[in-house]
């Protein structure tokens, strides 16, 4: 019998043997292409960009800021979790996880911070100032110690406290639906509800398909939108009066106002965030797949803490803030 030729034709080795993967190669450090690397980084920018804007207009109608510092604030809150977010993820030596991590703002700091900030307008804006700043260079201080409990974070607990950060968040989606003034015209309505629903229900449909499923939000989002525009619940005509490009400089509210009572309770609030963002990156490095030691978990609250640091600093009015009394409406 004559030998098979596809035989003779095979290669000595096996043919896995090239494609096997580096024992040193960690899940994170995998490259996608192009489109899909833009494409989910789009995604990722849209889900957490509700999160991000939403903090800053809080704070700034507690603090009576007119609608043009508000925008400042979130443009500036906008900047600084984009520069905390590349930091996070790419890493610098002791800052930084270097996980998938997008760096948002905590609904943990508003009600302190609608607490501290009361009646006094800005002045009280610049007093949440004082103490993020005292209480994130304490938590930047203690970083490598806190991150030596990450042993007893199982993942029961990193599940329950991920869980109940996405369960803080509904109010504020709830609001985004309905309207936040129940007093307003068109609060709840069945336009706004049906909006919803329909965007709802199309992330949920292109989640079940494999091909799209990764891409659910982004495209629920963008289908949303269509939707939106269609039913004249959307308006784009101030985009186009907005600058291009704009760089924040620091101090837009003035200088900011340390006080004791303030900075107690900030920083009770950001050993709670440092709780958050430790559960955060366990929870990345599960999804992904990848080890996550208690150095790690120190690096990435590091980069947190300095990011905190820098946030109150990172604005600055176009003109300068008017000052509004106690008694304003806002």
């Amino acid at each position: 019998m004559s030998p098979d030729p596809r035989r003779s034709q095979a290669p000595s080795t096996p043919p896995s043997a090239s494609a096997s993967p580096s024992p040193d190669a960690r899940p994170e450090d995998e490259r996608l292409s192009p489109g899909k690397t833009v494409g989910y980084g789009v995604q990722h920018i849209l889900a957490m960009f509700g999160g991000v804007i939403a903090v800053p207009l809080i704070v700034g109608g507690a603090a009576g800021l007119d609608v043009g510092q508000k925008a400042l604030l979130v443009a500036c809150a906008l900047f600084v979790s984009g520069a905390a977010t590349v930091l996070q993820t790419i890493g610098v030596p002791y800052f930084g996880s270097r996980l998938p991590l997008v760096q948002g703002i905590s609904f943990a700091a508003v009600s302190t911070m609608l607490a501290i900030i009361g009646s006094n307008g800005e002045t009280g804006l610049q007093t949440v100032f004082g103490a993020v700043i005292v209480a994130s260079a304490i938590g930047l201080i203690i970083a490598p110690f806190f991150a030596r409990i990450v042993r007893f974070f199982p993942p029961v607990v990193t599940g329950s406290i991920i869980t109940v950060i996405g369960l803080s968040l509904m109010p504020v989606a709830g609001r985004w639906v309905t309207g936040s003034d129940p007093t307003a015209e068109g609060f709840a309505s069945a336009d706004k509800i049906g909006l919803a629903l329909l965007t709802f229900a199309v992330v949920l449909i292109l989640s079940k398909i494999r091909a799209l499923s990764r891409l659910a939000v982004l495209l629920g989002l963008a289908i949303g939108t269509v939707f939106a525009l269609i039913l004249g619940q959307a308006d784009f005509d101030a985009v186009g009066s907005a600058s291009i490009f704009a760089f924040p400089q620091p101090f837009a509210f003035g200088m900011p106002i340390f006080e004791i009572g303030a900075i107690v309770s900030m920083t009770i609030v950001i050993l709670v965030i440092m709780v958050e963002t430790t559960a955060d990156v366990l929870a990345v490095g599960e999804v992904v797949g990848t080890k996550v030691d208690s150095r790690r978990v120190g690096d990435g609250l590091r980069a947190d803490m300095l990011s905190s640091l820098i946030a109150p600093s990172s604005t600055r009015s176009p003109r300068p803030p008017s000052r509004r009394t106690s008694d304003s409406s806002h």
